[in-house]
């Protein structure tokens, strides 16, 4: 559906495409469109799990720690010289994890098992989570030399010697945006999908693995939206993350949350897996993609460091690898609301996240000033509404929080990013596990859908 970065001195990684008006139309209609099947949240069925897995429709660490990816793609496979210094680049610039580019051979030069052991060593070392994907697959369908999802697989099984143990640092990204805008070849995306996932199961490979919807990524048909509880029902580790690619099609707040309420209904989990902050198929609604993320708890890989090329050069986060160069973009990924430094929090595997200090703490009180809260209305429809909230600390860091708001009478709300207790017109959120100790001016944001009127503008939010 769109065209994609062009690495400076390689193959075009896909075809240029645009849809046309009506079909865009169409496809903007389609995402508004929730699917009826539902499906029990997903947890791993091993009574210990392996590493990185689906737990309650999120992606958790062994431990069930959740790990919310704040990420950037790296364009491996055709910069491998890169990688040595992108890997660490990256990890400065705030990402906790990273999405890295590889060939299995078939399109571009491949990336052996030395290579990959080599790619998942400097991971670990920068103390960030490594998702390899096999770019081969990219447009099958559309675009000449693509392969499937089946061979896919068989690159991924040739690792085995090399992933085999790093389930907890690794995910496994079957094939990028394995199909074009073919519909007839589109679909067999479900059952393409599951025999690739039934394959690396069966040989052995225990990872988290995600699988890109179709339409370059975009999923504007609604395919993956629809069928994606058949591949999750496919998994016996029930240990797949659904993985979305937002450039264009995502030009307004109302198809970005409606994708994302999709998921949420049934009780799927979700990860952005690449978006930009415009494109060439369209301006991305990048503020609206990093608000709603974070508000609900959905991770992120922004594209790309650096190497873009064919036109999408302002694709690139870091102009010409330079960390201390970024682009407009990169800032906005980087330091921006909602951002790599705002909002990223490194996977506990490595050691790395903030503990509370073992010293007695007073227990924040309300008046205090130890924090305060904001409510705003993100969008609204007949009869409900969703909401958000945000948190932010004061000049002291805070091991907790708790917030009160009044609701207009009659409104009920779910949410998420909380927990939530409603007694009348009261509604009462305190933290989550993950996100309950913020640091002095750092802030978290909860999320709700409701059902009746929405809060007023600049309704009061205690927070203590």
């Amino acid at each position: 559906m769109r065209s994609r970065p062009l690495p400076t001195g390689s193959a075009p990684r896909s075809a240029t495409g645009a849809l046309a008006g009506a079909l865009l139309s169409a496809a903007l209609v389609a995402l508004g469109t929730v699917s009826a099947v539902s499906l029990t949240p997903g947890r791993a069925q091993a009574a210990e799990p392996v590493g990185l897995h689906i737990e309650d429709a999120r992606l958790v660490e062994r431990d069930g720690t959740p790990f919310v990816a704040r990420g950037i793609n790296h364009a491996h496979t055709w910069y491998t010289s890169r990688t040595a210094t992108a890997i660490p680049d990256i990890k400065a610039a705030g990402a906790n994890a990273i999405r890295v580019v590889l060939s299995g051979g078939d399109r571009w030069t491949r990336n052996d098992a030395a290579d990959v052991a080599d790619v998942i060593a400097r991971c670990k070392a920068a103390k960030v989570i490594c998702m390899l994907e096999d770019h081969d697959t990219t447009g099958y369908g559309e675009q000449s030399g693509a392969v499937t999802l089946d061979k896919a697989a068989d690159y991924f099984v040739s690792l085995k010697s090399v992933l085999v143990g790093q389930e907890d640092y690794v995910q496994l990204n079957i094939g990028n945006e394995p199909y074009g805008n073919t519909a007839s070849v589109n679909a067999g995306w479900a059952a393409d999908t599951s025999a690739a996932v039934v394959k690396l199961r069966a040989a052995g490979l225990q990872h988290n693995i995600v699988v890109d919807a179709p339409s370059w990524g975009q999923d504007w048909a609604g395919i993956m939206r629809d069928q994606a509880t058949t591949v999750a029902a496919a998994d016996p580790q029930h240990n797949v993350l659904f993985s979305v690619h937002m450039y264009g099609v995502y030009a307004q707040a109302s198809t970005i949350n409606a994708y994302f309420d999709a998921f949420a209904a049934q009780g799927l989990p979700l990860v952005v897996g690449e978006f930009g902050s415009t494109h060439s198929d369209g301006d991305v609604d990048e503020d609206t993609i990093l608000a709603q993320a974070q508000a609900r708890g959905i991770g992120w890989y922004g594209w790309s460091w650096s190497g873009n090329g064919g036109g999408v050069e302002y694709l690139d986060l870091a102009t010409g690898w330079d960390p201390a160069n970024l682009s407009a973009w990169g800032r906005r990924l980087v330091d921006g609301p909602n951002g790599l430094r705002a909002t990223s929090v490194p996977a506990t595997i490595f050691g790395t996240a903030p503990t509370p200090t073992p010293t007695p703490t007073p227990t924040p009180t309300a008046g205090t000033g130890t924090c305060t809260a904001t409510y705003a209305t993100v969008g609204t429809w007949q009869g409900g509404f969703q909401g958000s909230v945000t948190v932010t600390a004061g000049a002291a860091a805070i091991p907790r929080w708790s917030t009160t708001l009044t609701l207009p009478t009659g409104t009920t709300v779910q949410g998420w990013s909380g927990t939530y207790s409603q007694t009348g017109s009261t509604l009462t959120v305190s933290n989550a596990a993950w996100n309950g100790l913020l640091a002095a001016g750092a802030s978290t944001t909860y999320g709700f859908v409701g059902t009746g009127a929405a809060p007023a503008a600049g309704t009061a939010v205690a927070c203590s």
